[in-house]
């Protein structure tokens, strides 16, 4: 069985160290009563919880998967699932961050996104359903009625429900203009939903005493397209609009999915025949309520990927300090031992290196995105929540995009650090690999947030992110502008920078007579920006240790590991670089008739 224990100390570092997040938190409305005391009680007992409750059950969920009943349309998650569930909502956890009013705790999205992280490293299946929950919250908050939110959203905090997404359908995916679920209205003011959606995580489980479905739907004067769909709120019980449960809607689970991983999670066909149901928002104004949710998923999504990185990592590094095989090059390391430990060969250390250094600057990364939608939930200041929304905006794709795609190599380095027991399943390494894959998948798959950071965040929005994180790297490149021990960190990250910027601008320019470039360019893109991004936050890493108290071994182990990734990792870049300067030639010029 793989072991999981909560890197702490590294957390920390980043939260308070790199970010100052105690003082940022503290400085904004309802911040008075945070103290690092209290983020660090909580911290504790979520690593408690991760890896005593849930990361025992992560191997046998996955090689139990969910089970469904036809005849009652249900669903059994695995053995001890619902048993943590339990413990989880007995502790709070599921309305950490949600307001007080409705229940909740009101504590950071940062310290949230802590806790998410563990969970996800510990139990990614499992952390599957209170992650949708999270989205449908947001939803209600920013979308809904009040007497929905007293209604549907308090027994969500409490843990008693869950929440779902109902956006994709069989016959279409990303494209939610195509969808065909429908709304009649009914006498009463509410609504009934007939449609079949699919891929909808915990549409169906044995968890809670209701779920709650985010829907989206056409009213009958609609118009075509995206222009044309609202959001409902349908439960799987009936709820009146005083709160009173009835009896089982016309929302059932038609099948779940038989998946590559995530097995524990289940993925459910789900049919709406009539169902009753309540608009959230606006007529045809759906889609803000679902990128609500959905902005709130692709940085969940993303910490999956950092999750995952971490656990692949602290297994394959266990495994490589105990693997005895050949000698070093140089000559034997441990004498006393038949062999040496695979640690001490180049290419192992390549790979748990390339999982440490992406791992640790990600971590920065998605806690910097947690603080920018503290910032814009909680500031008073319209301007502040503006800029904090704006560089939220352009940093999710690349959390998401980036995060994900990188945990696909790290579980793959990890798998191939075990080498043949990287691939038995005894092992859990391949669990991980198989687990890693859907990131880049749901909620958006890699294409899409590349589609999304070139061309709506950098073109449509005018840069407005992209010029305020710009903004971010030069202030910090020329503090340190000075400084010899940040020389080779600052100088290459300035540079790139510059690059950044020009490379964006060549990119405009050649869209602007044809839009193919955009496409051509945008996943490129989005790795080339996610690589700058993490090297920025790096930098940031190393100055914070030399200027903190740390002890010599840890600041040596961060400029270290920073100097790696600027060294072998940063560089692919320039190959990132070279692809998009191509073009979008190469890629359009064969007619489809000669793809063979």
């Amino acid at each position: 069985m793989t072991q999981y224990a909560a890197p702490l100390d590294d957390m920390r570092f980043a939260l308070y160290d790199v970010l100052d997040a105690e003082q940022v938190l503290k400085a904004l409305p309802r911040g008075e009563a945070l103290s690092r005391e209290l983020f660090d009680a909580v911290l504790d007992e979520a690593a408690r919880f991760s890896a005593h409750v849930l990361a025992p059950l992560n191997q046998g969920g996955d090689a139990e998967g969910c089970h469904y009943d036809k005849d009652s349309a249900s669903v059994t998650t695995p053995k001890g699932f619902k048993d943590a569930n339990a413990q989880f909502v007995a502790g709070g956890w599921a309305g950490l961050t949600a307001p007080e009013q409705y229940g909740g705790q009101d504590l950071p999205e940062t310290i949230g996104a802590l806790v998410k992280e563990m969970l996800d490293s510990a139990n990614l299946s499992w952390s599957n359903y209170p992650l949708l929950s999270a989205g449908a919250t947001e939803a209600l908050l920013q979308h809904g009625e009040e007497w929905q939110r007293e209604v549907f959203l308090k027994p969500i905090v409490a843990g008693r429900w869950t929440g779902t997404m109902c956006l994709t359908e069989p016959h279409c995916g990303t494209d939610l203009g195509l969808l065909k679920t429908r709304a009649e209205p009914a006498p009463d003011g509410s609504y009934r939903i007939s449609g079949t959606k699919i891929f909808i995580t915990g549409g169906e489980q044995d968890l809670s005493e209701n779920i709650v479905h985010l829907v989206l739907a056409r009213l009958p004067d609609a118009p075509a397209g995206t222009k044309g769909i609202s959001m409902f709120v349908v439960p799987k019980f009936k709820v009146a609009r005083d709160g009173t449960v009835g009896a089982r809607n016309g929302a059932a689970c038609g099948s779940i999915e038989h998946k590559m991983g995530i097995k524990g999670s289940s993925t459910c066909v789900m049919n709406f025949d009539g169902a009753e149901g309540y608009r959230v928002g606006p007529p045809h104004k759906g889609l803000m309520a679902m990128f609500t949710m959905m902005n709130a998923a692709r940085l969940a999504v993303g910490i999956q990927g950092l999750g995952l990185i971490e656990r692949a990592y602290q297994n394959s590094l266990a495994y490589a300090r105990e693997r005895l095989q050949m000698r070093a090059l140089g000559g034997a390391k441990f004498p006393d031992k038949p062999a040496d430990p695979i640690i001490v060969h180049a290419d192992v250390r390549r790979m748990l290196l390339t999982q440490k250094a992406v791992g640790e600057a990600g971590r920065v990364l998605v806690l910097h995105a947690a603080l920018l939608g503290d910032t814009q939930l909680r500031s008073t200041d319209a301007a502040q929540r503006a800029l904090a929304e704006q560089e939220l905006s352009f940093l999710i794709p690349i959390c998401k995009g980036l995060l994900t795609e990188l945990s696909n190599q790290c579980t793959y380095d990890a798998m191939q650090i075990l080498g043949g027991h990287g691939y038995i399943a005894e092992w859990g390494m391949e669990q991980f690999a198989r687990d890693a894959r859907i990131t880049t998948i749901y909620e958006g798959t890699t294409q899409i947030q590349a589609l999304d950071l070139l061309g709506r965040k950098v073109f449509q929005l005018q840069g407005a992110g992209l010029k305020l994180f710009l903004e971010r790297i030069g202030a910090f490149c020329k503090q340190h502008a000075d400084n010899a021990q940040l020389a080779e960190f600052v100088g290459p990250l300035a540079k790139l920078a510059q690059q950044w910027g020009e490379l964006t601008q060549r990119i405009g320019v050649a869209a602007a007579g044809n839009p193919d470039e955009i496409g051509a360019a945008a996943v490129d893109y989005l790795f080339y920006s996610g690589y700058i991004t993490l090297a920025y936050f790096w930098a940031r890493s190393v100055a914070s240790a030399d200027a903190g108290t740390r002890s010599a071994e840890f600041k040596q182990a961060k400029r270290a590991t920073a100097r790696f990734y600027y060294q072998r990792v940063l560089p692919r870049t320039e190959a990132h670089a070279s692809s998009m300067r191509a073009g979008a030639a190469s890629l359009m010029d064969l007619p489809e008739a000669l793809f063979g």
